[in-house]
């Protein structure tokens, strides 16, 4: 079963990077810019003649740009219902992106650090993503291809309201800044309603694994800025800055308080989790991810000091449905894909220790 990104598949995304600052806590940071093209209804009141012209004026931009031409460019009728899966599971895309209309287009740059989808909620949503806390680092990259596409489209923007967007939410800058944070110590000690509580009182908001409308999965949060018109993007970055800093303090010290008051609780729960991941015949992939994440404050707290954190984002990644059938390159039911997601989770772990 050859299929598009196969050879993805087979490389970790780069957003998963161990090589992130604070990657303890925080696994990355994405920034998506909100942009329409001046002279065209948003894609949600937009006929099918328009969609289409819009995928045609970023046609054109892909071919005449020396850096869009370095990427990957698709029309969303060449990608399948599992490619579709995969790119979710990759953070390339939204989970709405290609639930309905075809009439959009796809593009991800080679080290797929930039996305950028086409006639989604509006016409161009520009992703920069980068591992750990690096808010600066999503927001530059994203910039690089929206100054890129401006050299030959030009936006919709009003002097007074900034860039009008399909939702009225997001104008203004246009910008949401997430970050996707590992938090089992606020869990285990009880505090994260009130954290989260802490956090919606700031303006930002907390999402699932997903983003909107997603279920928190292996203790991993997302969080990001509601707040787009009347702030600038440098007061947008500063607070998922101050925020992320205060969780990640937080975090640390809730960590710090189970391993003195109820050390032996944790432990027998880290290597619990380590035991069932190496040596269970099925598992299923919600499974997996409340495992890894007791394996991953294994790690943080040196309670499995020979795992290694870029191990453990492998695994996460490739026991997601549509990874796990691209990565042995065959479809699969449900209860195939959770013996052989069992089986690769085991081959992963063989040689440690």
């Amino acid at each position: 079963m050859k299929t598009m990104f196969d050879d993805m598949a087979k490389s970790p995304a780069a957003w998963l990077s161990s090589a992130g600052k604070e990657s303890l806590v925080v696994l990355s940071t994405r920034v998506r810019l909100a942009r329409n093209i001046a002279g065209c209804n948003f894609p949600e009141s937009a006929d099918i003649e328009t969609k289409k012209r819009v995928i045609s004026y970023v046609d054109s931009v892909v071919t005449r740009s020396k850096q869009m031409s370095e990427g990957l460019y698709i029309k969303a009728a060449d990608i399948n219902s599992l490619d579709k899966d995969f790119l979710i599971e990759r953070h390339l895309i939204s989970p709405v992106f290609l639930n309905t209309d075809l009439n959009k287009a796809l593009y991800i740059s080679n080290d797929e650090r930039v996305s950028i989808m086409v006639n989604e909620e509006d016409h161009l949503r520009i992703q920069g993503l980068s591992a750990g806390l690096d808010p600066r680092g999503s927001f530059e990259l994203a910039m690089q291809y929206e100054n890129e596409i401006s050299k030959y489209l030009e936006y919709n923007y009003d002097p007074d309201f900034g860039y009008l967007t399909s939702c009225p939410t997001n104008a203004g800058t246009g910008m949401r800044t997430s970050v996707l944070i590992h938090l089992p110590g606020l869990v285990l000690t009880r505090e994260i309603d009130s954290v989260i509580s802490h956090i919606t009182r700031t303006g930002l908001i907390v999402r699932g694994f997903y983003g909107e409308g997603s279920d928190v999965l292996g203790n991993l949060f997302q969080i990001s800025n509601q707040t787009t018109l009347g702030v600038t993007e440098e007061e947008i970055l500063q607070q998922i800055e101050r925020v992320t800093n205060d969780i990640i303090e937080k975090e640390t010290s809730a960590r710090k308080r189970l391993i003195e008051e109820t050390s032996e609780i944790i432990e027998d729960k880290i290597w619990r989790a380590y035991g069932i991941l190496k040596n269970a015949r099925v598992l299923t992939s919600e499974e997996v991810m409340n495992l890894l994440s007791a394996v991953r404050l294994g790690h943080a707290t040196k309670m499995l000091d020979f795992l290694d954190v870029s191990l453990i984002n492998d695994i996460l990644l490739l026991s997601q449905p549509a990874h796990l059938q691209k990565y042995y390159g065959s479809e699969m039911d449900n209860n195939r894909r959770d013996f052989v997601r069992a089986q690769m989770v085991r081959e992963k772990l063989r040689d440690q220790k």
